[in-house]
């Protein structure tokens, strides 16, 4: 990506259009690295994650009890090869056959992913994002789910309901038909690793387009800084906005206050721990009785006094003569 930031300027007179042309020439990559991508994915890569369910569904000519195409009565032919010696009971009725179901709704599951192939490519030539992936893939996986789960329910109530009509409607129509959807439910189970290799070669492609994206922000973000660098030590092409005295002076006053306040927090924060240490000094006495409480009193009021005497102009002279006398002996 050699051209992106390229024009890029910290000049305010031509940052924005500049910025513009990058973010263009951006877009315009990105819009090509994905019309390119999307041509290269073919609707034949779901062969390889449809091969499980296709063998279940070659699996499921074999689970029938009527004839089927070219196999014949295939569930009396595996039935005497394991049981050489065995013979079918007498039936005054034909199953019906549901060889086709099976095969009729793997092709839908088919054209659903293929519509879901279609409308990925549609939507990432659009927005390139994960959520437009997760959006549509989840979609089409409800849709295959949905079908693939509600066939073997349909056919329990018909199961359920044939009961009272009687044997014939039983083993002719309704075991069949729960046979087959009890396989069409596997095959949609089976089905899902398809859409989620659909899913995964899309989403390689917006993982790029998004490392396109950030290196071109870092890119720009890197050439910024060097261009400020330089406009700052030339000291000709860029001079920084000239700032008069009184904001100065405003700057050195808010600074000032900063440090005061500052100051002021220390001062506060270690006289709440001196009160809060003489709280817990006060709580650790057990037997605190009302004449104690008047002695802490009397006692205090007597250091304020003296405090405040110590400020008076005699106590200090008188203080100093002491301090004279004692210092002469």
């Amino acid at each position: 990506m050699p051209a992106l930031g390229k024009n890029f300027k910290v000049d305010e007179n031509h940052l924005h259009f500049s910025d513009i042309l990058s973010k263009n020439g951006l877009e315009t990559e990105i819009e090509n690295f994905v019309k390119d991508s999307l041509t290269k994915i073919k609707f034949s890569l779901i062969i390889k994650p449809a091969i499980i369910s296709f063998v279940a569904l070659i699996i499921s000519f074999f689970l029938d009890l009527s004839n089927v195409p070219i196999l014949g009565n295939i569930s009396f032919t595996i039935a005497k090869y394991f049981f050489p010696f065995w013979k079918p009971a007498a039936a005054n009725y034909e199953p019906i056959s549901f060889w086709w179901l099976p095969v009729l709704i793997y092709i839908l599951y088919i054209f659903l992913v293929k519509l879901a192939y279609e409308k990925l490519k549609l939507e990432l030539v659009r927005t390139p994002a994960s959520e437009t992936i997760d959006r549509v893939i989840t979609s089409y996986s409800s849709v295959i789910d949905s079908i693939s789960t509600a066939l073997p329910l349909i056919g329990a109530a018909i199961l359920l309901i044939s009961i009272r009509l009687g044997e014939a409607v039983f083993l002719g129509f309704s075991v069949p038909f729960e046979i087959k959807a009890l396989i069409i439910l596997a095959l949609g189970k089976l089905f899902e690793p398809v859409l989620d290799q659909l899913g995964v070669e899309f989403q390689n492609i917006v993982n790029h387009v998004r490392d396109l994206k950030d290196r071109y922000f870092s890119r720009i973000q890197v050439e910024n800084s060097k261009n400020i660098l330089n406009k700052l030590g030339s000291g000709n092409e860029f001079s920084a906005p000239s700032i008069s005295n009184e904001t100065l002076h405003n700057l050195k006053e808010f600074n000032t206050i900063l440090e005061n306040i500052s100051k002021l927090s220390n001062s506060l924060s270690k006289d709440f721990g001196s009160l809060n240490h003489l709280v817990e000094k006060f709580n650790s006495i057990s037997d605190l009785s009302n004449e104690k409480i008047e002695q802490f009193k009397s006692i205090s009021e007597s250091i304020m006094k003296a405090t405040s005497s110590l400020s008076d102009e005699k106590t200090i002279s008188g203080l100093k003569h002491l301090e004279a006398i004692v210092t002469k002996k």
